[in-house]
């Protein structure tokens, strides 16, 4: 059953400017450690480098909508993180506020699902996030 359902779209160069205004402090509080690895990685190409954090920023947007409270009621940004499964498809990795919401969402008996997709197209990046709740088992 569905759970919740979020999506977020963002201008890049919003994310570009902020970036280059606040630098590795906006980054800090923002990413986890693995999605600024996953950024670094792509750094010799300037705009995949910015679309990587932008990805990632709507992705925590899209789920914190999902999750019903918004960056809020202590979900806070680095709660979330975009992870890539060993097949490479993207999901959401919650801990902290982001965890504790999503387990009172969950009914008894079953666990969550949380099924993410990103993408972008300069200078557009977007992400929808479904939170499932699948029987146990």
């Amino acid at each position: 059953m569905i759970l919740g359902i979020g999506s977020d779209t963002i201008d890049i160069r919003r994310v570009q400017e902020v970036i280059e205004r606040h630098g590795a402090r906006f980054i800090d509080r923002i990413f986890t450690e693995a999605e600024q690895a996953k950024a670094e990685r792509r750094a010799k190409a300037p705009r995949a480098w910015v679309a990587t954090y932008a990805k990632r920023f709507a992705a925590k947007e899209a789920c914190a909508k999902a999750l019903g409270t918004g960056i809020r009621q202590g979900v806070w940004w680095r709660d979330m993180g975009v992870v890539n499964l060993p097949g490479g498809r993207p999901t959401m990795q919650l801990t902290g506020g982001a965890l504790v919401r999503l387990e009172s969402l969950l009914p008894p008996g079953h666990e969550a699902r949380i099924d993410l997709t990103i993408t972008d197209d300069w200078p557009t990046a977007q992400a929808f996030v479904i939170i499932s709740a699948l029987p146990r088992g």
